[in-house]
């Protein structure tokens, strides 16, 4: 299985991302000051799709499959892409406050933590569908874990589609996401552009 590595904050700034969409409640102390050539059309739309990817932690691949699958679907290409993307487990998960960052929501769903219906699912590209129950397996609500994140996460807005309950580590997807609903900082227009030449 591929991993990526790279720093967070480093990737953050070379993307133009503000840590904070990623989870990360901090900043940079480097400020390097680089002259910037001026941007191609290509390298902006690379950009934005090295932007998406690196958001939700999704590899070419994968992210190529999503593409394939959101050009097939019915509407606009592009905004089929970031609702599919915005419907995976890990960030579900992340979205709710059950984990501080995407990167620890994939990790808490491949420890085997959540359960979706009732069922454990450990596979964090899982899609979830409205009227889904996500919630923290029993046998995990206790571990001191859970409870450092909800202290943490407690002052994190949860999105309009999903209703949580912070208490008993549960909440269910009422509706699926629009794309007015979705608050990371890409143009999901240009990876359109990207893909179809």
């Amino acid at each position: 299985m591929a991993i990526d590595r790279t720093p967070v904050l480093k990737r953050c700034r070379q993307l133009g991302i503000d840590p904070i969409v990623m989870g990360i409640n901090k900043e940079s102390k480097r400020k390097v000051q680089r002259r910037r050539r001026q941007e191609s059309e290509y390298g902006a739309q690379l950009r934005e799709k090295q932007k998406a990817k690196f958001i939700y932690g999704v590899l070419e691949k994968p992210f190529r499959n999503y593409y394939d699958k959101a050009d097939m679907m019915k509407g606009m290409t592009g905004e089929n892409l970031m609702i599919m993307l915005e419907r995976r487990l890990d960030n579900v998960v992340f979205r709710m406050g059950y984990a501080r960052t995407r990167r620890e929501a994939r990790q808490v769903v491949g420890h085997k933590h959540i359960a979706v219906n009732g069922k454990i699912i450990n596979i964090p590209s899982h899609q979830i569908k409205a009227g889904d129950v996500v919630e923290v397996k029993e046998a995990s609500k206790n571990i001191q874990r859970f409870k450092d994140i909800q202290e943490i996460t407690a002052g994190r807005l949860t999105p309009e589609w999903v209703d949580v309950d912070k208490e008993n580590l549960k909440g269910t997807v009422s509706a699926l996401p629009r794309r007015e609903q979705i608050d990371v900082p890409v143009d999901e227009m240009l990876i359109v552009e990207l893909f179809s030449k």
